[in-house]
């Protein structure tokens, strides 16, 4: 593949490290994105017994659409450093990595991803505050936040205004999209309209939000995934730039509205 035609404005379905060394260094303005969280192999959960009502039938579950997210804990922070790595050779002195993670209690104690981010530039944590969840664990409180970690080249600045935005964002999670974790579009609208960058990367661009969000502001995108399913449903949302257009309403389902 040659960088940029093959690229730019295109879902690549492949790997993600062998898919960004093809990328020049400096090329891309902004990477945005949210790796799978090796969430079956986390304790505590109900994802590995399948505890807890509803959630025995959530795509979790059954893992990712080529990727069953259970990696042994430390190959799993070494393909996010090797990632890591990947994404910050390709961004210029002015660029930055929003990198979306969730911090877990495993065994009793906090895993806050120190181990992955550790040694990058991190400017400042911003914490998505999700609407609702759920905790099967008695040890702890519910989980109501996903961390954004800033990872920034030394003359990054934001656009003008974006400073004025807090570090603490709430926006509620996507429900109305058949990927099983998928980013709420205003959330990356936020950290794209921060930027002036052109051109916009997600290596693990599932459904397509970043792509939506980039598109929304004119700037051109990026798309890498394991799944060729993922990389054809995000092909046919960035057509339409609407997640209702992607599964039944309400009404469709019981039956009241007609095509």
């Amino acid at each position: 593949m040659k960088f940029p035609e093959d690229y730019i404005n295109k879902f690549i379905f492949g790997d993600c490290l062998e898919m960004m060394q093809g990328i020049p260094d400096g090329s891309v303005g902004l990477v945005v994105t949210s790796p799978p969280y090796n969430i079956k192999n986390s304790t505590g959960n109900g994802m590995k017994d399948g505890r807890g009502g509803k959630w025995k039938n959530a795509a979790l579950i059954k893992g990712y659409q080529s990727y069953d997210d259970c990696m042994p804990y430390e190959e799993y922070v070494q393909w996010q450093r090797n990632c890591l790595n990947e994404m910050y050779r390709i961004i210029p002195e002015d660029g930055a990595i929003f990198y979306n993670h969730k911090w877990r209690v495993q065994k009793g104690i906090l895993q806050d991803r120190r181990e992955i981010i550790d040694g990058f530039p991190v400017r400042q944590i911003i914490i998505w505050r999700r609407k609702g969840g759920i905790n099967f664990n008695p040890g702890y409180y519910l989980p109501t936040y996903e961390v954004i970690y800033l990872i920034a080249k030394p003359k990054f600045r934001l656009t003008k205004g974006a400073n004025s935005y807090g570090d603490i964002w709430e926006f509620t999670q996507e429900r109305n999209n058949p990927h099983p974790a998928p980013f709420p579009v205003e959330l990356i609208e936020r950290i794209v309209s921060s930027s002036p960058a052109d051109i916009v990367l997600d290596p693990f661009m599932g459904s397509g939000t970043t792509a939506v969000a980039a598109n929304n502001f004119g700037r051109s995108f990026i798309g890498i995934d394991i799944s060729d399913e993922y990389c054809k449903l995000a092909e046919e949302r960035i057509k339409t730039g609407n997640l209702k257009d992607l599964s039944k309403s309400k009404e469709e389902e019981k039956g009241l509205l007609f095509k």
